[in-house]
């Protein structure tokens, strides 16, 4: 981060400079299409996030579908939240965690299935923003054919928005993201012993 300036001319030139160019960089950036934004990292928050912009768009009355792959059963805020909003796809792969289940045949199918709701939205011009949380560990896990899963993000219609979140995302879809940020984790509560939070985690 750059030191400060503390001289108020000094400063009020800074400004003016750094003001020139974001407007530059604003007035090129006149591309008006669905973007894709992936949330990878070790860190917490890839989902909030992603749940943020579901909050976000159902503001400016957008229609909104979202998968969450690995929840399962496991309740939290958030759903019962969103499900009672208009304008609201929400769908849950029926299995939980994977080393809940322990059956890779039984994993592979709950995959497809949820994957299926997801393609359905992909390809539905009237949903704004799909998001497809927890994606990257199906992909990671061979769970789902990667090939067929990128295609799949590529060929949404093109004004449809995009939120995959995920530890560990591969290459090929960092490759294909509009927008990546890693999320970093410094310290969590869990390694100090203290449990999820109600309203806070879940």
């Amino acid at each position: 981060m750059a030191k400060a300036i503390k001289d108020p001319e000094k400063h009020k030139e800074r400004m003016k400079s750094i003001k020139a160019h974001v407007d530059k960089r604003i007035a090129k950036a006149q591309e008006d299409k669905g973007t894709f934004v992936l949330l990878t990292g070790n860190g917490k928050g890839k989902s909030s996030s992603a749940l943020g912009m579901v909050a976000r768009a159902l503001g400016h009355g957008m229609k909104v579908g979202v998968v969450q792959f690995l929840k399962g059963e496991w309740n939290t805020g958030e759903i019962d939240f969103f499900k009672r909003q208009d304008n609201v796809q929400w769908e849950i792969m029926p299995a939980g965690f994977t080393w809940e289940t322990q059956n890779r045949e039984s994993d592979v199918a709950s995959s497809e299935q949820a994957w299926e709701k997801a393609s359905q939205m992909l390809s539905d011009p009237s949903i704004d923003l799909v998001v497809l949380d927890e994606l990257t560990y199906l992909l990671h896990y061979e769970y789902l054919v990667e090939d067929d899963v990128l295609t799949a993000l590529m060929n949404r219609p093109e004004n449809q928005h995009l939120v995959v979140t995920g530890r560990g995302a591969s290459e090929a879809l960092i490759e294909l993201a509009d927008t990546v940020s890693e999320i970093k984790e410094t310290k969590h509560a869990f390694k100090r012993g203290i449990k999820a939070q109600k309203g806070l985690e879940f």
